[in-house]
């Protein structure tokens, strides 16, 4: 199954909106740890998601989330 990288934006106002999103979604990606850089101040978060499209990665996300996502299918690579 093609692998993706699920990378969502949000302005600082709205981290809260972001995070509390997940509450009312059913998602396999709830309750698990990932990478974000809200503490930083870069409002981002990543998510590697295994997923049949690109659409089906960004499904896995609230509205909310989604609609500020994007899925780039991603693989393994040796760096030389």
């Amino acid at each position: 199954m093609p692998r993706f990288l699920v990378h969502h934006h949000h302005e600082p106002r709205d981290c809260g909106v972001a995070f509390a999103s997940f509450k009312g979604h059913a998602s396999p990606l709830r309750h698990h740890e990932t990478f974000s850089s809200c503490l930083s101040g870069g409002h981002a978060v990543w998510w590697l998601v295994d997923a049949a499209s690109a659409q089906d990665a960004l499904a896995l996300l609230p509205p909310y989330v989604a609609a500020r996502a994007s899925a780039a299918e991603v693989r393994p690579v040796q760096i030389p």
